[in-house]
């Protein structure tokens, strides 16, 4: 698959994040992970982002990032794309980005460098090193340390033709409109605030009609539905699932810092598909929590 096809891709449907399978001793479960990418490849995703954020990326060995990818691949063959977080210095995202091509992914999601900050010229450098390493498109996520302008874009788009796609985690209207306006149809872009169902109305104004939902791990026929609503403009069928389940959904997932990965393993281990605990330094959530989302859960019906 060559960049504009992943692109053409990417530019509609929704998107989601499996969570990555641990066992009992917090090692990667390639058993559990296989069952999981079987479950969720049929409903209907456009893209798949294997070892993403919510795939706990930051937590995994090169040797474990290098195996989920492949059997990501491998188990998908056929169904749906495989993109590949990748992340960390630019000598760390080059050698991951590269990996990642090497197994099989139809792209790789570039996640924000680590800890320090840096200024539009360097973030040009660690983002243009990164697309020159490799053939397949590259989706720049734009959060945390990473915060591109409309100019940097601009410039990264004329030197990298690989670069396909914005995903936005910052949920800062103007920036965005003046990237959307700038760029227009040179990038996919991509709504990716933590619960992007929250935003998804606001972003479907702003010319983002596609977001990445995490809760497809444990719901994906509800996510499925919920898309499919902001798609038609169904405010009736948003504003009930809005009220129903994810703003309560918030409540519990804001009660801890790290929580938007936990609260998603706790959902598939609620609806039959355990994903074993989160890796250090993120915590599962406690009992009470999760009584509280099975009831959320619970109430939606079967999937």
């Amino acid at each position: 698959m060559n960049p504009e096809q992943l692109k053409q891709i990417i530019s509609e449907g929704l998107l989601s994040f499996p969570v990555t399978d641990f066992d009992e001793q917090g090692d990667f479960n390639r058993a559990g992970y296989i069952k999981r990418l079987d479950w969720l490849a049929p409903y209907g995703a456009s893209a798949l982002f294997a070892a993403g954020g919510t795939g706990e990326f930051f937590s995994l060995q090169p040797t474990e990032f290098s195996e989920i990818i492949k059997v990501a691949v491998n188990t998908c063959k056929g169904q749906v794309p495989i993109i590949a977080g990748v992340g960390g210095s630019t000598r760390a995202a080059i050698e991951y980005a590269k990996e990642a091509e090497a197994q099989g992914a139809a792209g790789v999601l570039l996640l924000p460098h680590y800890l320090t900050e840096a200024n539009q010229q360097g973030l040009i450098a660690h983002i243009q090193a990164v697309c020159l390493s490799v053939k397949c498109g590259v989706i720049v996520y734009n959060r945390n340390v990473c915060q591109l302008t409309a100019e940097s874009l601009e410039i990264l788009t004329e030197r990298c033709p690989n670069l396909i796609g914005f995903k936005d985690g910052l949920g800062e209207i103007e920036p965005m409109v003046k990237i959307r306006r700038r760029l227009g149809g040179r990038l996919s872009y991509l709504g990716g605030l933590p619960t992007a169902e929250v935003y998804a109305s606001a972003y479907k104004a702003l010319g983002v009609p596609v977001y990445s939902s995490a809760v497809f791990n444990f719901i994906p026929k509800t996510a499925m539905d919920f898309y499919r609503a902001v798609t038609n403009d169904d405010t009736n069928t948003i504003n009930t699932l809005l009220d129903e389940f994810f703003l309560p959904y918030l409540e519990i997932r804001n009660q801890s810092a790290g929580y938007a990965v936990s609260i998603v393993k706790a959902g598939a281990k609620i609806v039959g598909y355990d994903a074993g605990p989160v890796r250090s330094p993120l915590t599962d959530l406690v009992p009470n929590e999760i009584e509280q989302l099975k009831q959320l859960i619970d109430k939606l019906g079967p999937q």
